[in-house]
């Protein structure tokens, strides 16, 4: 019997030691450091491995600072630009790298930051530069809101607070659905204006506008209509055309002063050609805020929604 148990024994030291080594690849005290913190795919399709948690950061554009803020960045966040729009308490004081289309790549490095969050369409030029100089890049869209929602779940991943990023796209899911559930099921025919200094231009599905009446089941006359070279998001404006549609309602965006651009369209609208369109019949002419429509609303996407929802059924919004 004692020789069975020695034999015994004997085995399971042997198995223990076949065990332990095929183990040794990733040893249990192998150093945290030695470990990636995060690996993330930005909207350039480039994987990004972060070593550790970053320590600072700069953004170049201001909508990444109240998502970076929701899931616990704030205090990471050292450099941003300038901006008149988007700037919460936090970031107030922070050091400036220069305006959102001039931002300088000195003012960024002086920042000695780790991660540089850098808007998609506006700033890719500066990753190279930075990358160069030992600085990790992630570069991302802010402007539909299924970009908002990932960019959510990567600064979460970023700042390693998975949770709360996870929590706040349920939150504006929520939040979404709510006003959706308010307002009738009616299809809206709808046409979006964008009124600048420049002239007009009919907006598309992938504007913030367009994105919007999508969300809300309603559609966009628009849909389809051929795009501006150098714009995916808008076609030209062709009076002729929208008469032909003749949407029911009509949404107004600007880049200048809200009081300024009324006073054009309203002049505009007085055409004849406009007055037989029912959305000018009926006075179902709505202008947007800036603030939520002409540069992405970014996690107060629910509130542009509700916006627009509260335009054509205020009562059920009291």
């Amino acid at each position: 019997m004692k020789r069975q148990i020695d034999f015994f024994l004997a085995v399971m030291m042997a198995v223990s030691v076949l065990l332990a080594g095929c183990g040794s690849d990733k040893p249990a005290d192998q150093p945290a450091g030695q470990q990636s913190f995060a690996v993330v795919t930005d909207d350039l399709g480039r994987s990004v491995e972060l070593a550790q948690k970053p320590a600072r950061i700069v953004v170049t554009s201001a909508s990444f600072l109240e998502p970076l803020e929701a899931v616990g960045g704030a205090d990471l966040v050292v450099g941003r630009p300038d901006s008149k729009t988007k700037m919460p308490d936090y970031a107030k004081g922070l050091t400036s790298v220069g305006k959102v289309y001039q931002i300088d790549a000195e003012k960024i490095m002086a920042c000695q930051p780790d991660l540089v969050i850098i808007n998609k369409g506006m700033n890719e030029k500066l990753v190279d530069t930075l990358e160069a100089n030992g600085i990790k890049t992630l570069v991302l869209d802010m402007k539909s809101y299924e970009d908002v929602k990932r960019e959510v779940e990567t600064l979460a991943k970023v700042t390693g607070n998975f949770d709360k990023g996870r929590q706040l796209v349920s939150s504006m899911d929520e939040k979404i659905a709510a006003v959706k559930a308010k307002i009738p099921a009616d299809k809206r025919r709808t046409a979006i204006i964008h009124s600048t200094s420049q002239g007009l231009t009919v907006q598309l599905d992938g504007s913030i506008a367009g994105s919007i009446v999508k969300m809300l089941d309603w559609e966009n006359v628009a849909s389809g209509m051929e795009p501006l070279a150098k714009n995916p998001d808008a076609a030209p404006y062709s009076l002729e055309t929208l008469v032909e549609k003749n949407p029911e309602v009509l949404f107004i965006t600007s880049m200048g002063k809200m009081e300024d651009i009324k006073v054009g369209m309203d002049k505009t609208l007085q055409s004849p050609a406009w007055q037989s369109v029912t959305a000018v019949k009926e006075g179902k002419v709505y202008y947007l805020p800036q603030d939520l429509f002409l540069l992405s609303p970014g996690i107060h996407y629910p509130e542009a929604v509700e916006q627009m929802a509260k335009c054509l059924y205020p009562e059920v919004f009291q």
